[in-house]
């Protein structure tokens, strides 16, 4: 079957030493069916992959039918996704379609998912998940998170926060919410606070809604730390949402890589500022994720300059740090945040400045377009007629009936 166009070759400061099998299919396993809510690796989907010595990725994905309307959302997924592999060069699809028992196989697998195994976690497989992750703290990364949150919830979309910065959070103070978290017992889930955003809906999980105060100190170990953030993944009824983000810790430990095996579907803004020192740390963060084999959606480059009052430039943090991560690590720049004090002012008072207007504003309506739009579009179950899980269970049904 036709091929669909190659990816743009990657920066020739990339390292180009070539990916192996393993390494394209354990990337592949983080594409997940939407309706089947499994990986296509599980499912039998990815049927082949060949590599060559210049780099060229050609990988066949079988369909359960060849008019499959999520076509579109999985070939964008397995693209981005093996495209961010170190040393691939392009990308090539060919198409297939699973034969009647390979589908039945398929069908049984997600089924079993399903019924006899409890979901890893409340996020639905239609929710797109961004980890907002910094190489150092102090770059503004919650900041990044709340006002994202917002500005595509002002879009009238459903969008989910979780703050797993554990020992430093502060998202419920930036978003203006208090309260306690809670649930019904009969559920058995914990209900997670929700603000409305225009035509939108913001929902929040965080320690702050744990602790009594938001100066109590929480000393807990990696251990602990991940088994909170394992919580929030489980634990909590999050129900249908476009978007989750995760306003992660800052750098690479426990938390980070216990969130990275939990969510294979995750994929990572990268916060850093115009200093070559946070640069520098930030490319530890995406080679974490790429170690996990996490895709990196782009680089987002804040507090990048401040504009005085008489429209004059001062470039107070040093210039480029967000360019040249972008080029390093082979991953767009998704935008640049000018230094502004009206940022730290809404965030003390709880009113989130993407909500507002001015530079800054504007930069992060721009950053939420090319999300949407580029970096990782919701995903679209509109025209999904098939419903291939749903079929399968209710013609199950009818046949033990």
């Amino acid at each position: 079957m036709a091929e669909t166009p190659p990816t743009a070759p990657v920066p020739d400061n990339v390292s180009r030493a070539g990916p192996t099998t393993d390494d394209v299919m354990g990337v592949l396993r983080g594409v997940i069916d939407p309706e089947l809510g499994t990986d296509i690796v599980e499912l039998g989907m990815a049927r082949a992959v060949t590599i060559d010595d210049n780099g060229r990725v050609d990988v066949t994905i079988a369909l359960t039918t060849s008019g499959c309307p999520l076509r579109a959302q999985i070939q964008r997924d397995v693209r981005a996704r093996v495209a961010d592999l170190p040393g691939v060069s392009s990308v090539h699809l060919s198409w297939d379609e699973l034969t009647a028992e390979e589908k039945a196989t398929a069908m049984a697998r997600a089924r079993f998912n399903v019924s006899r195994n409890a979901p890893d976690t409340e996020i639905p497989a239609t929710t797109r998940v961004l980890m907002v992750a910094s190489g150092k703290g102090g770059v503004g990364k919650s900041s990044v998170t709340v006002n994202l949150a917002a500005a595509l919830a002002a879009r009238g979309m459903t969008v989910g926060v979780m703050d797993a910065d554990i020992w430093g959070f502060s998202v419920p103070r930036m978003l203006g919410v208090e309260g306690r978290l809670g649930g019904s017992p009969e559920v058995g889930k914990i209900s997670p606070i929700e603000v409305l955003v225009g035509d939108g809906v913001v929902k929040v999980v965080s320690m702050g809604f744990l602790v009594d105060e938001e100066e109590s100190a929480l000393m807990w170990r990696g251990l602990i730390l991940n088994r909170a953030v394992q919580h929030f993944c489980e634990d909590v009824a999050w129900g249908p949402m476009d978007y989750l983000l995760i306003d992660m810790p800052p750098g690479t430990g426990d938390v980070q890589m216990g969130l990275a095996k939990m969510l294979p579907q995750a994929e990572m803004l990268v916060v850093t500022t115009p200093a070559l020192a946070a640069q520098k740390v930030a490319i530890r963060v995406a080679n974490m994720g790429r170690a996990n084999y996490l895709r990196i959606a782009g680089v987002i480059e804040n507090m990048s300059s401040y504009l005085a009052p008489d429209g004059s430039r001062h470039e107070l943090f040093g210039a480029g740090g967000g360019d040249t991560l972008a080029d390093q690590i082979g991953s767009p720049l998704l935008g640049s945040i000018p230094l502004d004090g009206a940022v730290a002012a809404g965030g003390d008072a709880g009113r989130p400045i993407a909500l507002s207007d001015g530079p800054a504003a504007d930069a992060y309506r721009e950053i939420v377009e090319r999300i949407v739009t580029e970096a990782a579009p919701p995903v679209d179950m509109a025209g999904c007629s098939a419903r291939l899980l749903a079929a399968a269970e209710d013609a199950l049904d009818a046949a033990e009936a």
